[in-house]
């Protein structure tokens, strides 16, 4: 028990930079309040004493305005950011690692009593407002948009926005070569094409990441033509390329100091 409470006080430093000290977290977060009172609720849910739980849960609804019911199945390191309004139906479940924020929905589609409510596998993070409703599954990485609904399920690491919910990226990190490969182009070119964006849909970001893969397949082409020439005696001049932060703006674009 000790265990997970320690597992749990040390996810909220990971995941909330505005947590100062334990103390803190202890007395005011409440979406630590409302999981220890559900792992209290789904113990007596488990045992049989289901009218207690309910009353368990019902007292960590009024304190802590997130309402979990006591037969969800929560895993390790689960966090609730702000959490007021979030709802937890009775068949959900949750993997380990999943962030929730305020106003998301975790509810059903039917009044069938079996499997209605959703699935997360491990480290799903779900965004404020967000409703996932019926008996899907969003696989392990999974990021939901703020105020998206989802119906259907989603496959692992795939990002998910709107109403209807669709996906509009799957984070799939490029190879350690490849990411390199960016990475020296970026800096040969006087700019960080990683600060745009490193998980969300950017289609700017994606852009430029295939802009620079397509750099550095014209770099080594170009490097292969000149050792080529060279060989053949062809004298090759090599030029640097200028850097961009020596570009002149126009007035219009000149910024004030």
């Amino acid at each position: 028990m000790f265990t997970r409470l320690k597992e749990d006080i040390l996810c909220v430093f990971e995941r909330d930079p505005s947590a100062r000290n334990i103390f803190e977290v202890l007395t005011a977060y409440p979406g630590l309040h409302a999981l220890v009172f559900h792992r209290l609720s789904h113990w007596l849910w488990g045992v049989g004493l289901k009218w207690l739980a309910r009353m368990v849960s019902y007292i960590s609804r009024w304190l802590t305005g997130i309402e979990i019911h006591p037969g969800a199945k929560i895993g390790r390191r689960f966090f609730i950011d702000h959490g007021m309004g979030v709802v937890v139906g009775e068949t959900a479940e949750i993997g380990d690692d999943c962030t929730l924020y305020h106003g998301v929905t975790l509810g059903g589609t039917s009044w069938d009593k079996g499997k209605r409510h959703p699935t997360l596998q491990q480290n799903v993070i779900v965004g404020a407002g967000a409703k996932v409703l019926g008996p899907i599954t969003l696989g392990d990485g999974v990021r939901v948009g703020s105020n998206a609904v989802v119906v259907k399920s989603v496959e692992p690491n795939a990002t998910v926005v709107g109403v209807p919910g669709r996906v509009v990226s799957k984070k799939t990190p490029p190879s350690g070569e490849q990411a390199r490969n960016r990475q020296k182009i970026a800096e040969k070119m006087g700019f960080d094409a990683y600060g745009s964006t490193g998980e969300m849909p950017d289609p700017v970001a994606n852009a430029i990441h295939l802009m620079l893969d397509h750099i550095h397949t014209m770099d080594k082409n170009m490097d292969s033509l000149r050792k080529t020439l060279e060989k053949e005696g062809v004298e090759v001049n090599q030029l640097d390329l200028p850097d961009l932060d020596d570009c002149e703006l126009t007035p219009k674009e000149k910024k004030e100091p």
